[in-house]
């Protein structure tokens, strides 16, 4: 296809006069292409056209074969609000220069320049090295950000390049450190700010891969997906991260017709994940362990599907305040929804739906009660929770009868979800 949006970069030097700002979007791809990853990436590009230029610092795709660079440009011509701009990362390998031209490449603006190094491979090119010390010579440069894939030796997280090769940078470019403003990286799927040789170095890895913890420091439910900013303040190159809102990229889900049939088809994948699940658990209890096993990966299959679409239409709530907005739809059904159900049921002599709303209006003020308990997500303790298989009943350790309070099935059937084992 032909590519308007993302540029192969054929020159050393790209001048863009009038550029004034640049978004940084880091690791959209580099755990696969799934619309889940995607819808992330959907945002970041969103944020991204607020700004002159996106940058992304590598790890488009899982693996750099035609296809998976087909399918990361396709979307991204489609998306992007502004010009983009890439560079390699360890996963960006095999066919990167026929789709994106150069691994090392400057651009300049009037007021700034942004120098492009390939370290994906956790060694930094002479060809690159040389370019950097030649555009940081220019007169006509006085700011710059040296960006590259992989981090520097830094006080976070041992996954960096080596103390040599950042020798060999820093010899690059120390005649000129004082132009040098900020080092920009990425392959961390989380964000981090620390000071290497006397430089900012903004670690950005929030475009698309799930957020993970890296280090105690800097664990999962601390950082959000985000994307950076960079823009002029006072003629100075300054920065600031922003976080991906919970609504980002709706575009989809505005079209009525879309946002109809892709409601339907979440239902329709979660039941088949439920009748799939459902027979599993007859196979299981037969002894029939491959056909269980079959049965068990079909029903994930599936819940993979529904989350895929859901993802179109809503992503999760910020991590740190998901248990919380549970609460609410927890409480609406056991006070009123399965209440009036039972209700009806009863009145028109329909005993198994009187008996399952019964069963799960108790099971879910449970639910409410422990989703309280964990609004402060990490101080959440309970380790060991047991669900009845037979009604959906919640226990706890503090609270286990010997028979089910609400159906009567043994303790010897419940099920043990304990995060020690």
């Amino acid at each position: 296809m032909q590519l308007e949006k993302i540029q192969a970069v054929h020159d050393p030097i790209v001048y863009l006069p009038g550029l004034r700002t640049f978004g940084a979007i880091g690791d959209p791809g580099c755990e696969g292409l799934g619309t889940y990853n995607m819808k992330v990436y959907a945002g970041a590009l969103e944020e991204s056209a607020k700004d002159d230029i996106t940058l992304i610092l590598g790890d488009m795709v899982p693996a750099g074969n035609d296809r998976y660079y087909e399918t990361f440009n396709a979307l991204t011509e489609e998306l992007a609000g502004n010009r983009v701009y890439v560079l390699r990362g360890n996963h960006d390998t095999g066919a990167y220069t026929a789709h994106y031209g150069k691994h090392n490449y400057a651009i300049l603006s009037d007021d700034f320049a942004v120098i492009v190094l390939d370290n994906a491979m956790r060694t930094f090119e002479a060809e690159g090295l040389e370019l950097a010390a030649r555009v940081l010579a220019r007169d006509d440069v006085q700011q710059a950000v040296i960006a590259f894939h992989i981090p520097l030796p830094n006080h976070f997280i041992p996954n960096s390049v080596s103390s040599a090769e950042f020798d060999r940078l820093k010899a690059a470019y120390a005649p000129w450190k004082d132009k040098v403003k900020y080092l920009l990286c990425g392959h961390v799927h989380s964000r981090f700010v620390d000071t290497v040789d006397g430089i900012p170095m903004i670690c950005t890895g929030g475009g698309g891969a799930m957020i993970e913890d890296v280090s105690a420091e800097i664990r999962a439910g601390d950082v959000n997906h985000h994307m950076v900013h960079f823009y002029l303040e006072d003629g100075r190159l300054t920065y600031a991260f922003t976080d991906l809102p919970e609504d980002c990229y709706r575009t989809e889900q505005k079209d009525p017709i879309l946002r109809e049939r892709l409601e339907e088809t979440v239902k329709g994948e979660l039941m088949a994940h439920l009748k799939y699940l459902m027979f599993a658990d007859r196979a299981r209890r037969r002894g029939l362990d491959a056909a269980a096993n079959l049965f068990q990966a079909l029903a994930d299959s599936e819940y993979f599907h529904a989350r895929n679409f859901y993802s179109v239409l809503e992503r999760p709530a910020v991590f740190k305040d998901a248990a919380s907005r549970f609460i609410p739809g927890e409480q609406f059904e056991f006070e009123k929804l399965y209440p009036m159900m039972t209700a009806y049921a009863d009145e028109n002599k329909r005993p198994l739906t009187a008996q399952a709303y019964t069963g799960a209006a108790a099971a879910e003020k449970i639910h409410a009660k422990l989703l309280a308990e964990a609004e402060e997500i990490e101080q959440f303790s309970r380790e060991r929770i047991y669900v009845c298989p037979i009604c959906g009943y919640v226990m706890t350790e503090d609270k286990l009868p010997e028979r089910c309070p609400v159906c009567g099935g043994p303790k010897r059937q419940y099920q043990v979800y304990d995060c020690r084992s």
